[in-house]
């Protein structure tokens, strides 16, 4: 059973192609009309740094607190994506006549360039910026020499 794919693995890769094109198709769209274009929700910077032992991911929150963030990590792949509520609260009087409120969230992933250590993972969020610590995964944890006859 060890040795058995993953069945959504190949599924993950579709969407993870797909992603990078409709990114790629964005970031064209973006050139030629010299706008910002954004697939229904809002958009947020990302860096991926290699720092030799360990990735860092930089990622733009501002306003967000870190109740607001998810973060996961499947295989090689980092999800983040946050969802805020904007507007104030009369929290007095419940009859409102009209009360505009606006719900804000992103959604990101992105493909690690190496296997990462999941138990080493460090995230922390500081003025709107949330860096997510990435030890890079050492051959020798977890794995096993095989001899060869």
């Amino acid at each position: 059973m060890a040795g058995r794919r993953n069945p959504f693995d190949r599924l993950e890769e579709l969407f993870d192609r797909l992603n990078r094109q409709f990114e790629e198709a964005a970031r064209d769209w973006e050139d030629e009309q010299g706008e910002q274009f954004a697939f229904g929700s809002a958009t947020t910077t990302l860096d991926l740094a290699d720092h030799g032992d360990e990735f860092v991911v930089t990622v733009d929150v501002p306003g967000y607190e870190s109740g607001d963030l998810d973060s996961r990590l499947s295989g090689e792949t980092l999800y983040i994506s946050g969802e805020r509520e904007h507007g104030t609260t009369d929290e007095r009087d419940d009859s409102y006549l009209r009360r505009e409120r606006e719900l804000e969230s992103f959604s990101r992933q992105l493909t690690l360039p190496e296997p990462v250590d999941a138990d080493g993972i460090e995230a922390t969020v500081n003025n709107g910026v949330l860096t997510i610590r990435l030890p890079k995964f050492e051959p020798g944890e977890g794995s096993h020499a095989i001899d060869i006859d």
